[in-house]
C-alpha cells in the first residue's frame, strides 16, 4: 500500500486513528473537508456520515492497494528493463566481436588468395567476374589494379573485377574455359606466348556452386543461380621437366646404343689398322705406300671417334703404369703422319721429355694426344702447321711436365672459348663435340689441367700441365749431388 503521503486525496479525520501509523500525512487533514467532499456526492440521498465515512475509507484502501501494485509493477517493470538492456548491450558487445573476426578472418582469406600460386576466377551465371586474385589476372594477361596494403585495398582489388567479364581475355583462354565447363578434372592446353620463347602451358578446373549472394536470398540453394569457380595453374615448368626427362631418357639411351655401336666397330678396327700396318711395311711401289696412309689415316681417325664415344659415357679408373713421356711424344710424331699427310699439314715435333716418367694411363694419353691433333688438322682444311712439343718447368707447386700443340688454324673466337670443353659444343657441323671434352676429362682425372688460348700470330695453343710427383725427390738429389 502507498504511503498517504504518496497520495493527493484528503482522509477524514475519523479515519486518523486507523491510518495515522502508517501515513502521518492523514492525521493533517481537516474532518470538515471530508465531511463537505462526502456531503457533495451523496446529494440528498439521506445516507448517513458514518456509512460515506466507511465507503470513502474502503475506496482510498482499494486505491492505495492498486497503487501499491503498479508501484510494484513499475519496479519490476524498471528492474526487466534494466537486465534487458544489460543483455542488448551483452549482445551487441558479442556481435562487434563477431564482425571485428569475420572482418580479420576477411582479410585472412583475402590475403591467402592474394599469395596463392594458382589463379582463382569467379564468374557469375551473367558472365560478370565476381571475383579474381592476381595471379589469375597474369595468366589471364589482364593488368594488375594499383592497390595499397591496407586491408580495404586488397578486398577491393579482389573484387574490382565485379562489373567487368572475360571480353578482354584472349580467345584462346576463353576457349579454354568454356571446354573446361563440360569436361570434368582438370584440362591442360598450350598457348602461344609472343613475349618468351618457350611454350606456355596453362591447367584449369572448374567447379559450379551455389551463388550464396543471389538477390533471391541464399536460404534455398537450390533455387539460387550457380557461379563458375575456375582454378588456374601455371604448367610450363612442370611441362618443360617431363620434356627434360624425356630428353634425357633419350639421350641415355642413345648413349648406351652408341656405346654398343663403338664396342663392336672397335673390334674389326683394330684388325683393319693391323693389316694396313702390314701393308705399310710390306715392299709395295710409291704410289700403294700412299694408298696405305691414306687408309691409316682413315683408320685411326675413325678409331679416334669412336673411342671418344667410349670414353665420354664410360670412363673407368684408368689403369695407370710409368709412362716415359719421351717415347709418348715419339709414338705420337710417327703415328699422326699419315693423317697430316692426308690434311696436307706439316708436322713438328720438339721433344725435351726424354727421360721423363709419369705415372699414368698409356692409351688414355695418347687418345688426348690424338684428340689435339686431329682438332687442328681440322682447323686448318688448306693446309697448315702443327707442332707437338714437350718440356719440363718448375711452378709453386713443384715440377710438371709440359705437352703443348699448335697450329696456324684461325685461332679460338673469344665469345666461343669459355665452350669449347663443353660436351656436344662444335663449330663443325656434323660433328659429336667429344674430343675436347673427353681431353679435359682424361687429364683431369690424371691430377693434370688442359688450358687453351690463341698464339701472338695466329692460331690457337693447347697446353697440357702434369704435375710430376716423384720428380721433387729427384730433383733435390740432383741438387745436393751439385752442391757436393
Amino acid at each position: 500500500m502507498l504511503p498517504a503521503y504518496m497520495t493527493s486525496l484528503p482522509m477524514p479525520a475519523e479515519f486518523s486513528s486507523d491510518v495515522s501509523g502508517p501515513y502521518p500525512a492523514v492525521a493533517g487533514m481537516g474532518a470538515e473537508t471530508i465531511a463537505g467532499i462526502a456531503a457533495g456526492e451523496t446529494g440528498a440521498s439521506g445516507t448517513s456520515a458514518a456509512g460515506n465515512e466507511q465507503f470513502l475509507l474502503q475506496a482510498f484502501r482499494t486505491f492505495a492497494e492498486a497503487a501499491d501494485s503498479l508501484e510494484r509493477s513499475y519496479g519490476r517493470l524498471r528492474g526487466e528493463v534494466v537486465r534487458l538492456r544489460a543483455e542488448l548491450e551483452q549482445s551487441n558487445a558479442g556481435l562487434l566481436r563477431s564482425l571485428s573476426e569475420n572482418r580479420r578472418m576477411r582479410e585472412h582469406l583475402d590475403r591467402i588468395l592474394e599469395g596463392l600460386p594458382c589463379g582463382v576466377l569467379v564468374e557469375r551465371s551473367d558472365g560478370s567476374i565476381s571475383l579474381l586474385n592476381p595471379e589469375g589476372r597474369r595468366l589471364l594477361g589482364l593488368p594488375q589494379p594499383p592497390y595499397a596494403s591496407s586491408s580495404l585495398s586488397l578486398s577491393s582489388s579482389l573484387s574490382s573485377s565485379s562489373s567487368s567479364s572475360l571480353s578482354a581475355v584472349p580467345a584462346d583462354l576463353i576457349d579454354l574455359l568454356n571446354r573446361t565447363r563440360q569436361a570434368p578434372g582438370e584440362l591442360e592446353s598450350r598457348l602461344p606466348d609472343s613475349d618468351s620463347r618457350t611454350e606456355r602451358w596453362l591447367a584449369v578446373r572448374h567447379a559450379a556452386v551455389p551463388d550464396g549472394q543471389s538477390e533471391t536470398g541464399a536460404a534455398n540453394h537450390a533455387d539460387a543461380e550457380p557461379v563458375s569457380i575456375f582454378i588456374l595453374r601455371d604448367v610450363s615448368d612442370a611441362k618443360s621437366l617431363v620434356q627434360e626427362r624425356e630428353k634425357l631418357r633419350r639421350e641415355q639411351a642413345l648413349a648406351e646404343m652408341a656405346s654398343i655401336l663403338a664396342h663392336e666397330i672397335r673390334n674389326p678396327l683394330g684388325s683393319l689398322e693391323l693389316f694396313a700396318g702390314l701393308l705399310a711395311a710390306a715392299a709395295l711401289p710409291q704410289e700403294c705406300h700412299l694408298w696405305v696412309e691414306q687408309v691409316q689415316a682413315g683408320l685411326r681417325t675413325l678409331g679416334a671417334t669412336v673411342n671418344n664415344v667410349l670414353h665420354f659415357h664410360s670412363l673407368p679408373a684408368p689403369q695407370c703404369a710409368p709412362v716415359d713421356l719421351g717415347l709418348l711424344l715419339d709414338w705420337a710424331g710417327g703415328f699422326l703422319v699419315p693423317m697430316a699427310r692426308q690434311a696436307r699439314v706439316e708436322l713438328c715435333l720438339r721433344n725435351r721429355l726424354q727421360g721423363v716418367w709419369f705415372v699414368a694411363d698409356r692409351h688414355r694419353l695418347e687418345q688426348v694426344l690424338l684428340n689435339l691433333v686431329l682438332n687442328a688438322l681440322r682447323a686448318m682444311p688448306g693446309g697448315g702447321w702443327v707442332e707437338i712439343s714437350g718440356h719440363r718447368t718448375h711452378h709453386a707447386s713443384g715440377c710438371a711436365a709440359v705437352i703443348s700443340v699448335n697450329d696456324t688454324g684461325p685461332g679460338i673466337d673469344a665469345r666461343q672459348a669459355a665452350r669449347i670443353f663443353e660436351p656436344g659444343f662444335s663449330t663443325r657441323p656434323g660433328n659429336p663435340g667429344l674430343g675436347l671434352a673427353v681431353c679435359r676429362k682424361i687429364v683431369e682425372q690424371h691430377g693434370g689441367s688442359l688450358a687453351a688460348s690463341n698464339r701472338a700470330g695466329s692460331g690457337a695453343s693447347f697446353t697440357l700441365l702434369l704435375p710430376l710427383e716423384n720428380e721433387r725427390g729427384r730433383d733435390k738429389e740432383l741438387d745436393e749431388e751439385a752442391e757436393g
